[in-house]
């Protein structure tokens, strides 16, 4: 186990071979290549990039006994995985991605290691003697934090941070932060703190008198005999005041949704088809979303760079609009709590027409990227969507790789949101895929009605118009809403 494995550098390789592989000058934006066009003005990522980590000026404690809260805040970690299944380049993987991870939240991975066990320890989580191994390895590292490749129980925790001496952060409370850095939205504020202290509730702990001394019930504030209870102790008070905000968080939530459906129903009443955009962080969504509609969505190579879902309208080849809904990004064994905290804006995917599945083809292993986003899309219940797996990347991935996922795909297409390849078979695909009027009409309409000629040729499939001399005789398929508002007009009607 070398301290500076080149397995855990900064930037691990995974990431390395992104589409984003450009050059950028030194406050972080693109130079004048002639490409950054392609994503719209980026204008977050002035915001992003306008503040910045200053190395070496932690005042972060040694013993974290002395302190009763902790927020999450990364500097010098060490990454510990227990590999209990799999190959071991899937255990590989999955540690490039913690390392990618730890990176986003804005740390500085030292160092790594494996072990291999049938199943985790149920006390330390690696057993005492490995705990042993990494106390001395934080130690030479000079770490400030270790990060679990996995979600560890409240006791597992504070075992191995009893062994350790510094802060350990579990794979699922490293998500979350990287979640609260990002959110920008009201909703997805209100989204992230859900998940975070439905997390934090089962984990709240003290050290010494200050959570456990009771306060003594009403005698304490005078109230005399008669009056005395056993009182509350803090964390028990810190309990109560966390079950009261998430209460209030689901609320909000809830009332939010309600806005949500509202619109997406509005799209559903003047029935404008949908495209939902769904897929693994970094597979780069949002660069097909700016592809496709030039919205402006920030575009960086790290993982999580958004969160909060963007829609756009579209049009087809032959002028029939639809939306475009960007989605936040899955993730191997994403927190349960985020699922549930994101699930109205997960539900944009269960109601779209036409769901574009995008993955990263120059991955290690898209295989399981793909596996992991069905996975959440199963449990919000958007499986009877249409599912296009669009291969991003390919102008860096691997052909076998490539072809291997068309093949492996019933419905698959390879683009290259970098170099635009691919992107004019993906918006035929598109135009063939989305729903068409099924009503066959053949109206007469006078001439004063050219409001509804014009709405035939905005939503319906003209198949033929002809000018005579009682009005335009159409014959066309139609909508059911449209349908009724040429009803007056009918000459017949034929179902197809």
């Amino acid at each position: 186990m070398t301290s500076q494995h080149d397995f855990f550098n900064r930037r691990a390789d995974a990431l390395a071979d992104s589409e984003f592989d450009v050059q950028y000058d030194q406050d972080g934006f693109l130079l004048e290549d002639g490409t950054e066009h392609r994503d719209g003005d980026q204008l977050d990522r002035a915001e992003r990039a306008a503040l910045r980590r200053v190395e070496g000026l932690s005042t972060e404690l040694q013993d974290v006994t002395e302190v009763e809260y902790r927020q999450l805040r990364l500097e010098r970690v060490v990454l510990a995985g227990v590999w209990t299944e799999g190959t071991v380049e899937d255990a590989d993987n999955s540690m490039r991605e913690l390392a990618a991870l730890a990176e986003t939240a804005g740390s500085t991975v030292l160092a790594g290691v494996m072990q291999r066990r049938s199943k985790p320890d149920p006390s330390t989580w690696m057993g005492s003697g490995k705990a042993a191994d990494l106390r001395a390895i934080v130690i030479a590292e000079g770490a400030d934090t270790v990060i679990a490749d996995g979600e560890l129980s409240p006791g597992q925790r504070r075992a191995l941070e009893d062994v350790v001496k510094v802060k350990v952060i579990d794979r699922t409370a490293l998500i979350l932060d990287i979640f609260a850095q990002h959110a920008k939205s009201k909703e997805g504020k209100a989204q992230v703190e859900l998940a975070q202290l439905q997390y934090l509730l089962p984990r709240l702990r003290g050290w010494g008198e200050s959570m456990s001394r009771q306060a003594g019930g009403q005698a304490a504030g005078g109230q005399g005999m008669g009056s005395r209870g056993p009182g509350e102790t803090k964390i028990e008070l810190d309990r109560r005041r966390i079950n009261t905000r998430i209460a209030k968080l689901k609320r909000e939530i809830a009332s939010m949704k309600t806005i949500r459906d509202t619109k997406r129903h509005g799209r559903k009443a003047n029935e404008v088809p949908s495209v939902a955009i769904a897929g693994y962080t970094n597979a780069g969504k949002s660069s097909i979303l700016n592809r496709l509609t030039g919205a402006g969505v920030l575009v960086q190579n790290q993982l999580f760079a958004t969160l909060d879902p963007t829609v756009r309208r579209s049009e087809t080849a032959d002028g029939r609009p639809y939306t475009l809904a960007d989605t936040v990004g899955f993730v191997r064994n994403l927190p349960h709590q985020l699922v549930e905290a994101f699930r109205s804006t997960l539900e944009e995917v269960g109601e779209s027409d036409l769901l574009l599945h995008v993955v990263d083809g120059s991955h290690p292993d898209p295989q399981a990227q793909i596996s992991a986003v069905r996975e959440v899309l199963a449990e919000v219940g958007a499986t009877d969507v249409k599912e296009v797996v669009v291969v991003n990347k390919s102008d860096v991935a691997d052909p076998e790789v490539v072809d291997r996922l068309l093949r492996s795909e019933k419905y698959a297409i390879a683009v290259s949101a970098h170099t635009g390849a691919g992107f004019a078979e993906l918006l035929e695909l598109i135009d063939r895929e989305l729903p068409r009027p099924q009503i066959r009409v053949e109206v007469l309409l006078p001439y004063y009605r050219g409001d509804l000629l014009s709405r035939l040729h905005d939503e319906a499939d003209v198949i033929s118009s002809e000018h005579t001399g009682e009005g335009t005789h159409v014959h066309a398929k139609v909508n059911p809403s449209l349908e009724s508002a040429l009803e007056e007009y009918l000459v017949r009607v034929a179902a197809e």
